[in-house]
């Protein structure tokens, strides 16, 4: 796949491009223009065709962005008529979307930060940190380079291919785990910022503690984004404790 080095450095920044009129279609049109160079040798009059579809509207979880690019260019060189690839690019939306949110925003972000957390109440300091950052952001190159080959290798059969992928089990076993790193998080985290602490800090804790429990239990639907907030939360008061 000629200009694939080029494709996964540009698909890393996809959200620079991102705009409220086509999103990330523009980001998509940049990450697939190296990919389609070929193309021009091969259909010269398909080529700019292929080059303005690949920029059109377009919004999915960014960093699964890479399956629906992979398809699309994959799509143009099979010669799949151009209304048929601009109704796979759009039906690619919702479900990649769906996947990374509930495999990265739901469950690896707050698994990550809950034992990155963990460690630094163990005592781990910046060590646990500096892990946190290269752990993360291999696992994002990974996905990367993976989404635009299997993407690439699917084409049109991209939906079968997903749906037989690794990121639907990931996904649908990865909440568990957040749920029980943040379950051994909270009470570890709690005693251990309480611990000699004045009474105002206690004080603070527990009320937003309490705000954030009547929350979850108000907006049930938002439980995600609440347990998301928490461990935030619990980083901003070690991060207050380790100042103070």
């Amino acid at each position: 796949m000629r200009g694939r080095l080029r494709a996964l450095t540009r698909l890393m920044v996809l959200q620079a491009t991102w705009n409220f009129e086509r999103m990330q279609g523009v980001g998509m049109g940049y990450v697939a223009m190296p990919l389609l160079e070929d193309l021009a040798i091969q259909d010269p009059v398909r080529h700019p065709e292929a080059v303005a579809r690949s920029t059109e509207f377009f919004n999915c979880h960014p960093y699964l962005a890479g399956i629906a690019v992979g398809a699309t260019v994959r799509a143009e060189y099979d010669g799949v008529p151009g209304a048929q690839v601009i109704r796979l690019r759009t039906a690619l939306c919702g479900p990649l979307g769906a996947l990374g949110d509930r495999l990265f925003w739901s469950g690896v972000v707050p698994t990550v930060m809950a034992a990155t957390c963990l460690a630094l109440v163990q005592g781990a300091g910046l060590a646990a940190i500096v892990l946190l950052v290269v752990l993360y952001n291999g696992l994002r190159l990974a996905t990367g380079i993976w989404a635009l080959d299997a993407g690439y290798g699917a084409g049109m059969q991209v939906s079968k291919a997903l749906a037989n992928s690794w990121l639907t089990r990931a996904a649908s076993r990865i909440n568990p785990v957040a749920g029980f790193a943040i379950g051994l998080l909270v009470p570890k985290a709690m005693i251990w910022l309480l611990a000699g602490a004045d009474r105002w800090f206690v004080v603070i804790a527990l009320v937003v503690g309490l705000v954030g429990a009547g929350l979850a239990f108000r907006f049930p639907s938002r439980a995600t984004s609440f347990r998301f907030g928490l461990v935030t939360l619990v980083a901003a008061l070690l991060l207050a404790r380790g100042i103070a």
